[in-house]
């Protein structure tokens, strides 16, 4: 399959993000990286020989997500921020099965790549499914977990691609409305626009990620802070709540009541938690 639904298409989002890279708030160095899956691509920020943290964006998204958070992580730690592969950024368009080994094989080519042997990860949506995939595979490289909407624990929600394809017949109003229905808040004109403009070029993944069990959810022994919003119109939050509390009793959970899908910014709350686990 063709992540992109055309040359062309792929040719201007790559554009648009080596633009956007440019407003990259901290000093920084690009690596490429060989993994099984393909090359992938790394924006590496923060001291040399700090804490690692790996930090994995969502579905239809890439390291841009972390913007508006890397300057406080990056003081203390040696923060990577890794483009996921099969998803709009400069990393191989490869899409191994979900339900596989593949993806925690190519995070540890990734790590073993970068001369990381642990490290603590930081993750979002489809990145918090591959942060807990990988956590649970590998926890000998696991330090600790930060997870914002994460999926994998709670059901999908199926209503909300109705909505949105309703919303398409629209026009371009249309989408605006449906991807603010979909992320569960109103984006800023720039944000929605680059949205927009991946929708528009980009096929995203269709099938359902798979759900952990409760067995394999109680090995995660690691530090594990989750964020969720109670009014998420793509994940069950109050389940995967349920869920993570009753199986990893030492995790911290925050439900946030009026928050959708994409969260207000929890930066600050992400720091102090990276900074009591490297204490």
């Amino acid at each position: 399959m063709n992540i992109y639904k055309s040359e062309a298409g792929r040719l201007l989002l790559e554009e648009k993000y080596r633009e956007a890279l440019k407003t990259w708030p901290v000093e920084h160095e690009t690596l490429t990286v060989p993994t099984r899956e393909g090359d992938t691509f790394v924006v590496a920020s923060g001291p040399v020989g700090a804490p690692p943290v790996v930090a994995l964006h969502g579905s239809m998204s890439n390291t841009l997500r972390w913007l508006g958070s890397v300057s406080e992580w990056a003081r203390d730690h040696r923060v990577y921020a890794v483009d996921i592969i099969g998803e709009p950024g400069l990393s191989a368009p490869s899409r191994p099965p979900l339900d596989s080994e593949a993806y925690a094989l190519w995070l540890s080519d990734v790590l073993r790549e970068l001369g990381i042997e642990r490290a603590s990860v930081v993750a979002e949506s489809l990145g918090g499914w591959l942060a807990l995939d990988f956590a649970i595979r590998r926890p000998e490289q696991v330090t600790s977990l930060a997870l914002l909407t994460p999926a994998g624990v709670g059901r999908q929600k199926m209503s909300v691609l109705f909505k949105a394809l309703f919303w398409r017949l629209f026009g371009e109003w249309g989408q605006r409305r449906a991807l603010s229905t979909a992320v569960g808040v109103e984006l800023d004109p720039v944000t929605a626009s680059y949205v927009l403009l991946i929708s528009k070029n980009f096929n995203p993944r269709t099938k359902p990620l798979p759900v952990f069990s409760d067995e394999a959810l109680r090995g995660l022994k690691m530090p594990l802070l989750t964020v969720v919003g109670a009014r998420d119109m793509m994940i069950d939050t109050t389940q995967t709540a349920l869920r993570l509390g009753a199986a990893v009793p030492h995790a911290r959970i925050e439900v946030l009541p009026s928050a959708g899908h994409m969260l207000p910014d929890q930066t600050k709350m992400i720091t102090e938690f990276l900074a009591a686990v490297h204490a």
